[in-house]
């Protein structure tokens, strides 16, 4: 994955996911890489970028609202939320914006 994901001309969606993690590892990594590899292959993914400190953020980015509804739902993602819930993360967020503008260098 790159560090900065290469998103078309807005406007676009982005999923902001942050969050707070638990000690316990078990899976973790494993459940987040496939989860990065799933969402790849889903009609109207745009990329993802994530960064973890003591807060974890992780972007990921679509085409349209009707493309983070079917991610949301995804059986195999569903799965991960219920374990994340139950063992990976103390607290989280997560948000959905329209990009309207980007720019960068």
């Amino acid at each position: 994955m790159s560090a900065i994901a290469n998103t078309p001309t807005p406007p676009y969606y982005a999923v902001i996911f942050t969050s707070i993690r638990t000690e316990k590892e078990d899976g973790y990594v494993e459940m987040a890489d496939r989860m990065v590899e799933l969402a790849q292959q889903q009609p109207g993914f745009l990329g993802i970028e994530s960064a973890r400190e003591e807060v974890g953020i992780t972007v990921s980015y679509w085409r349209d609202l009707e493309a983070i509804k079917k991610w949301k739902v995804n059986s195999e993602h569903l799965q991960a939320q219920k374990s994340g819930r139950k063992s990976w993360y103390d607290s989280f967020k997560v948000r959905i914006s329209k990009v309207e503008r980007d720019y960068g260098l």
